[in-house]
């Protein structure tokens, strides 16, 4: 099984590479809302999910079908834009606005492709002119569930609405997690974008395909992609141009947009930085004992929520400064806390990425 996409008569200069933010954003939500499907994000998702709102939390989980078991076309915005060439843009903030660029009738066959099963590849009925097609819908979505019933309801009855409350939610999750998330990664992600593209010009785009994916292959001819995946496709460049929108958090996720009258897509993860030296036997040792102190798991606690200074530290945990500083000097020179000063005062945190290196177990008792 694959998903082939015709580019016979595919001009080069008609093929991207760019980093999307909201595509970024929309594969930062499917790993939070199934973490088993990235372990290697797991010390990520556990710091994000600490810290998150509980009112954002219980958003997120009101029309999560849009990218819990993948992610909606709706993320790929720019590539329903008519005329077949539009991009993504450079800011989160430009790239819904191209979200608002798409029809009713786009959003609303782009937003129920979950909840509702409808066709994809093909053309799709005109659902908010016809009452019939819009009841079948309705009962596609109540046999999903509760939420995708009463998500379909709202959007038949007032679709302006539901974009706003979308639009609304993904900049209510920019401001929480995902800018600082998105100035980390976009640099790797333009990076990994200059390197495909180079191989373009150079090497062709048989080349910067196989650099993409070994599941992802064009035949003798140049006329036609072939990528691998355990389900079925069909489309086509004509007139349109072929984008590769790279990921970072969607690994081991490779995605093909190929709904009907959109631009062809693939969302690609990068290649995965090498894995972090490993511990030395020395090294793990110090952190298991440094962690296997009672009292020192209790100002990991305290350290992983927030900086304290260690007369803070004294007074919360009921010891005197002088203890609090041997327990502290035990964590650091293991590694897994850091410190910094602010003006006179000298500030403890957890290190979470080191933690997370020991295990998720651990780190989630933490910060439980």
């Amino acid at each position: 099984m694959s998903v082939d996409i015709d580019i016979s008569g595919l001009r080069p200069e008609s093929v991207s590479v760019v980093p999307s933010p909201l595509s970024e954003l929309g594969m930062a939500l499917h790993a939070l809302s199934e973490p088993g499907h990235h372990p290697g994000l797991q010390g990520w998702v556990t710091t994000v999910t600490a810290g998150l709102d509980p009112h954002l939390a219980d958003r997120m989980c009101e029309a999560d079908f849009l990218w819990r078991t993948s992610h909606s076309d709706l993320f790929h915005p720019y590539a329903g834009i008519p005329g077949g060439t539009a991009l993504p843009a450079a800011t989160l903030a430009e790239e819904l606005d191209q979200l608002d660029q798409l029809t009713d009738e786009q959003f609303v066959d782009a937003a129920l492709e979950f909840s509702c099963a409808l066709p994809y590849g093909t053309p799709g009925p005109p659902m908010l002119a016809d009452p019939g097609l819009r009841q079948r819908a309705l009962e596609l979505a109540a046999a999903r569930g509760p939420r995708q019933l009463l998500f379909t309801q709202r959007l038949f009855e007032d679709p302006p609405r539901v974009r706003a409350w979308l639009r609304q939610f993904l900049e209510d999750c920019d401001e929480a997690f995902f800018a600082e998330t998105w100035s980390r990664l976009r640099h790797q992600l333009t990076a990994d974008a200059r390197h495909k593209t180079d191989l373009l010009r150079h090497k062709g785009l048989t080349e910067a395909l196989a650099a993409v994916s070994p599941a992802v292959l064009i035949d003798e001819d140049g006329d036609r992609i072939t990528v691998d995946k355990l389900g079925r496709g069909r489309t086509t460049t004509a007139g349109r141009s072929l984008l590769l929108v790279p990921t970072s958090l969607g690994r081991p996720h490779l995605m093909v947009l190929h709904r009907y009258g959109w631009q062809p897509l693939l969302h690609y993860p990068i290649t995965s930085p090498g894995p972090a030296s490993p511990l030395s036997v020395e090294e793990l040792s110090r952190r298991l004992a440094a962690l296997s102190h009672p009292a020192r798991m209790q100002i990991c606690r305290s350290l992983a929520r927030s900086t304290f200074t260690t007369s803070e530290l004294a007074q919360i945990h009921g010891m005197s400064p002088p203890e609090i500083s041997r327990h502290v000097g035990v964590l650091k020179k293991a590694g897994l806390i850091t410190t910094r000063r602010r003006g006179r005062y000298v500030l403890h945190q957890m290190d979470v990425t080191a933690v997370a290196r020991l295990g998720s177990d651990f780190l989630e008792g933490i910060l439980r």
